[in-house]
């Protein structure tokens, strides 16, 4: 039951933090830049939004945003946190349906326990995967954003990515965790029959050998 416990709250954490990805790659409030003086951005109420598809400025009275699609022309900071930011969200999918397949409630056809415990290390290895690609990502735009403007404060963009990439780490290590664990318990196809009559121990992979010694 614990183990159930441990696997279904890192799987709640890890599909809580790919909704987090995916929300941070699909809106443009990453970091909030100046091209003036910071006073003077503050008194006018006009910043600057900048995220990985668009830039922005937003003031009172206008929202206005410029598509980023000279895809050549675009610097490396913001061409790598868009291709790491997309492989992210493409690996939550795969990651979500092995865990799920690999719970108890969830029985395929010619299951065993050892099929279920690689498929949700796979899933918990994707989920970390996708926590590398987003702290990289959310790291590495503010710097170089700051490097070509006037860096004023961060956006939810870039929050909902870190704590995105924060779920996914914590919830795919809470799934390895519970399975590294569980290896070590033995499953029914390595347990042993007693026979009382004999007073030996018989394996119980050939069913004829226990309905035989069943019968006695």
């Amino acid at each position: 039951m614990a183990h159930m416990c441990r696997q279904l709250t890192g799987s709640a954490a890890s599909c809580a933090g790919w909704v987090g990805v995916i929300v941070a790659t699909a809106t443009n409030d990453w970091v909030r830049t100046c091209d003036y003086k910071m006073a003077t951005c503050v008194r006018m109420e006009e910043l600057g939004s900048r995220g990985l598809w668009a830039e922005c400025v937003i003031s009172p009275a206008l929202y206005h945003c410029v598509a980023l699609d000279q895809i050549l022309t675009l610097p490396a900071y913001v061409q790598t946190s868009r291709a790491l930011m997309i492989c992210a969200c493409l690996m939550g999918l795969p990651a979500i349906l092995l865990v799920l397949m690999s719970t108890p409630c969830v029985r395929l056809q010619n299951d065993t326990s050892a099929i279920k415990t690689r498929r949700a290390r796979v899933g918990g290895v994707l989920f970390i995967l996708m926590a590398v690609c987003g702290i990289i990502s959310t790291v590495w735009f503010p710097i170089g954003a700051h490097q070509n403007k006037s860096l004023m404060s961060f956006g939810f963009s870039l929050y909902a990515g870190w704590v995105g990439s924060a779920l996914c780490l914590v919830g795919g290590s809470m799934i390895l965790c519970c399975h590294s664990t569980d290896s070590w318990i033995p499953s029914r196809d390595s347990s042993f029959y007693y026979s009382r009559k004999r007073g030996t121990a018989t394996s119980v992979d050939r069913p004829a050998n226990h309905a035989k010694s069943a019968q006695v």
